[in-house]
């Protein structure tokens, strides 16, 4: 029984599909594995839930696979056989429906992985061929998508910044709920593609229920951009796509802005001291008054130095110890010493006799130790010492001759 053959997908849902069929999936710490529809594209696995299904439900990215190995666990299908992918982040069981298919699916992985046909598999003339026509394809793939990248990167239009209203990173699915959820701003939408290299667009309409259309723009090497259709149409910016869509259409199709009005007052929500209600509040609209900057203190001066009684001798230390300390390149020379004469050439000046009060001889104690005493004291000199006591001796000596 000849089995019908499934309708193909169109071209700009999956590229480069280079091997196709039903896989049980089930990742490391999964109970249950699934049986999807899955679709090689470039180094990506596709599932689908079944063979229409234009939408896929996850994807796999083959770059992460570090190697692959025969699953040789017992199973309750005699037929199937498993493969481990081993992953950075994991393992993940695939089960094919045959040997033959698991040995199909472990060469073309291999393929996109390594770009370059395994020699280890038992493969029919025309397998080998149709790997070396996929190693071939995915070669001339990853060079024309590294151009690409290079060409987005050095052109002069900046994507944040030339990217229409409409756009919104969203991936298909989302872009259909989004326009069918707010149908009443807008019903055409820019989003990335799947590629993650060229855009694509999203419209919606009403035909007896929601019809969903989606485009791709391609970016072009040299500039600008393509609207891929039957018939490409090429526009200088992204600008001119959404425009082209307009005005080919009437303006039956408008861009989708979902940016909304903005507040035009500050609101609250603030409960009531007394009641404890809680209502909206709005803020006062008046300028808040500036606020007051404190002045900054004065700059304290130089301090000015009280002149003290022995400070004068010590100006002219000080005055050189500034000159030491403004100039740094000179060298350092002792303060000068005030003049004074040598010890050998210093005189002591001659003190005149000091006259003693006369004293009664009964009450006198003012002997000539006593005096001696004193004189030693008041530190007088030893020569002007004895020359007074001298004279005060001839003096007493005189009296008495003169009362005899």
């Amino acid at each position: 029984m000849a089995t019908s053959k499934r309708a193909r997908r169109r071209s700009n849902h999956l590229t480069h599909c280079y091997y196709e069929g039903y896989l049980e999936k089930r990742l490391f710490n999964d109970t249950a594995s699934r049986r999807l529809w899955t679709c090689l594209c470039g180094n990506t696995l596709f599932f689908f839930n079944n063979t229409k299904d234009n939408d896929y439900v996850e994807k796999l990215d083959l770059s992460d696979v570090m190697s692959l190995t025969d699953d040789c666990s017992g199973d309750r299908k005699l037929e199937a056989a498993g493969l481990l992918l081993h992953m950075k982040d994991g393992e993940i069981q695939i089960t094919a429906p045959s040997l033959e298919a698991r040995e199909l699916w472990k060469g073309f992985i291999y393929c996109v992985v390594e770009l370059s046909v395994p020699s280890s598999l038992n493969l029919l003339p025309g397998q080998i061929h149709m790997m070396r026509e996929t190693v071939e394809t995915e070669r001339e793939r990853r060079n024309n998508l590294s151009l690409t990248l290079a060409a987005a990167s050095s052109s002069n239009l900046s994507l944040v910044e030339d990217m229409p209203a409409c756009y919104q990173p969203v991936s298909r699915t989302e872009a259909e709920i989004m326009l069918e959820r707010h149908s009443d701003r807008g019903n055409l939408l820019l989003r990335p593609s799947r590629d993650g290299v060229s855009l694509a667009v999203t419209t919606r309409q009403d035909l007896s229920g929601s019809v969903f259309r989606h485009y791709r723009v391609a970016r072009k090497h040299d500039g600008g951009y393509t609207f891929d259709v039957e018939t490409p149409i090429p526009c200088a910016t992204l600008h001119g796509v959404i425009n082209c869509l307009v005005e080919k259409t009437n303006g039956a199709l408008t861009p989708f802005i979902m940016e909304g009005p903005y507040e035009e007052s500050i609101t609250f929500v603030q409960a009531n001291e007394e009641s404890g209600e809680r209502s909206l509040q709005c803020a006062p609209s008046t300028p808040m008054p500036p606020v007051p900057v404190p002045a900054l203190p004065p700059k304290p001066g130089p301090r000015e130095r009280v002149p003290t009684p022995g400070s004068e001798s010590d100006r002219g230390d000080d005055t050189q110890k500034e000159k030491e300390e403004g100039s740094a390149v000179q060298a350092v020379q002792p303060p000068p010493t005030p003049f004074r004469l040598p010890k050998a050439e210093r005189k002591t000046p001659l003190m005149p006799p000091v006259p003693t009060p006369r004293t009664s001889p009964s009450t006198s104690t003012d002997t000539p130790d006593a005096r001696l005493r004193r004189l030693a004291v008041n530190s007088v000199p030893l020569d002007i010492v004895a020359q007074t006591i001298s004279e005060e001796l001839k003096l007493k000596l005189k009296r008495l001759a003169h009362q005899q």
